[in-house]
């Protein structure tokens, strides 16, 4: 997977500075989930926790909420139809992820300045969880989220 944005010309615009950071923290996630093997998919690090996978596919698809955040206002798990990807192989963990980042990079690309100042908001339902500015909620919520 080629992530550079370094070469970029002109001016430097907020998209292209999150798109550098994203690149550094989606190469040490990728080198993350590269080394988990798929017959360890199904341990829990505690009775209470997610399975090693899903927690895996958590991280592989943080990247992708970047669509989400940059074209919409909200996000309402209450009117979300989610179904969380189960991989059977590494390759297919790390796949998914490379999609995830080539989509999140694009959409960073594509993005005016004006959009990262404008607020976005995280609920269920009537509860909202937060609602901060684009910008914020990309490194807060979408590239930092598992640190």
């Amino acid at each position: 997977m080629s992530m550079s944005t370094s070469a970029a010309s002109g001016p430097a615009t907020l998209g292209s500075i999150l798109m550098a950071e994203m690149e550094q923290e989606a190469a040490v996630a990728r080198k993350c989930l590269e080394r988990i093997p798929p017959e360890k998919f199904d341990w829990k690090p505690h009775e209470k926790s997610m399975t090693f996978g899903r927690l895996a596919v958590h991280v592989a698809e943080m990247f992708g909420w970047t669509p989400a955040t940059l074209q919409h206002t909200e996000l309402d798990f209450e009117k979300m139809d989610y179904t969380p990807l189960e991989p059977r192989t590494t390759e297919e963990l790390v796949e998914f992820f490379d999609k995830t980042v080539t989509e999140a990079l694009d959409t960073l690309r594509n993005s005016p300045d004006d959009v990262f100042y404008q607020n976005w908001t995280l609920r269920n339902g009537e509860t909202a969880y937060f609602t901060m500015p684009k910008a914020a909620v990309m490194r807060s919520f979408v590239m930092n989220h598992i640190v």
